[in-house]
């Protein structure tokens, strides 16, 4: 089976909008808010996650250094409200703030600026923040127009056959960003629009276990569908 042309995904966006109404960007802005909210929390509700990573930021302050001046105790509760794991999540905050301060000098947000190579490794080297979300960071921040995706919306995406399924998640988030390669000239608000329809739909209706084919305005151009 041959790839779909990856000019059928504009139509199949709008159809996702008008069923899910238009996606709302996440709060976090620079660099170090997004690494802070993917660390915030652990399987939690959006507003849970939300509420943690606003506290979680006014403690850590512009560079981070806050978090190094609390006491651990304090983290722990900020921790607490964010699910389980709290210990481990509390040692990779810590982790986080000690890495701005000793690896960029208190000054994280200058990576943005690196060359793509350069910034997707320096944001790797934080806890929880892989290519994926390294490029995710890129995208959101507005520095790189990319397809980045997570697992939701790749899931999505290889079941609507946009790319062949691999043998490991980065080779299959690979062989669908080079396909998907000619959308990425619609800019950055586009591309960010994307990612969040497709997240939404892999949670809602295109789950990794008894997906609801029956229910989506896709199924008909799906190969993927029951």
């Amino acid at each position: 089976m041959s790839p779909t042309p990856c000019s059928s995904l504009p139509r199949q966006l709008d159809s996702m909008e008008a069923l899910y109404g238009a996606p709302e960007a996440p709060p976090p802005r620079g660099a170090l808010e997004w690494i802070l909210w993917e660390n915030a929390a652990y399987l939690v509700p959006l507003a849970q996650r939300t509420a943690c990573f606003r506290a979680l930021k006014k403690r850590a302050g512009r560079t981070g250094a806050g978090l190094l001046r609390a006491r651990r105790e304090e983290l722990g509760e900020l921790a607490a409200a964010g699910g389980m794991h709290p210990e481990a999540r509390v040692e990779k905050w810590l982790e986080i703030a000690t890495t701005v301060a000793e690896a960029f000098d208190g000054e994280l947000e200058a990576v943005l600026a690196r060359p793509l190579p350069k910034a997707r490794a320096a944001l790797k080297r934080f806890p929880g923040i892989g290519e994926p979300g390294a490029e995710k960071i890129l995208l959101f921040t507005g520095t790189q127009a990319l397809f980045a995706l997570e697992s939701n919306g790749l899931r999505a995406l290889l079941r609507l056959g946009y790319a062949a399924e691999q043998k490991s998640y980065s080779a299959s988030y690979r062989a669908l960003r080079t396909a998907l390669a000619p959308l990425q000239t619609r800019g950055t608000a586009w591309l960010q629009r994307a990612h969040l329809l497709l997240q939404r739909h892999g949670q809602e209706l295109c789950k990794s276990s008894a997906p609801r084919c029956d229910d989506c305005v896709l199924q008909t151009q799906c190969p993927g569908a029951k």
